[in-house]
């Protein structure tokens, strides 16, 4: 059974989707069922892949890593996400940016931050500081 806030990976074409209603069906792509991710909190490599938040003046800034992630095209992060009781914020990252992104003031409070890495996976924190 898929639940709200789930991601789910194809491990023939790699696309990826998240759940928004969560269903009894099993997700299908390319003919095979696809790949439930876990979320890793605390695994080799979380110095560089756990998402860290801050308060600024700008709202909040969550980074991924406390050693800064490296964004190059084969190895970056894709997205990063500030998860709140109502809802899903969202920025997509590219290749040469820095592993960071600033959420202005939601009105929400957050719950977990979530960063998808190319190469090592879904990561999640639920410590807001």
């Amino acid at each position: 059974m898929a639940k709200r806030y789930e991601i789910y990976r194809c491990e023939v074409c790699g696309n990826i989707v998240e759940v928004l209603v969560g269903g009894v069906g099993k997700l299908v792509c390319c003919g095979k069922p696809m790949t439930l991710l876990a979320e890793a909190e605390e695994d080799p490599g979380y110095e560089k892949h756990l998402p860290i938040a801050e308060e600024t003046e700008h709202g909040l800034k969550v980074k991924v890593g406390s050693v800064p992630h490296p964004m190059e095209e084969k190895h970056h992060i894709v997205m990063v996400e500030v998860v709140t009781e109502n809802g899903v914020h969202r920025r997509y990252l590219k290749p040469g940016e820095a592993p960071e992104a600033v959420f202005c003031s939601v009105g929400e409070k957050p719950v977990a931050l979530r960063e998808y890495c190319n190469l090592h996976g879904l990561w999640r924190n639920e410590r807001m500081g």
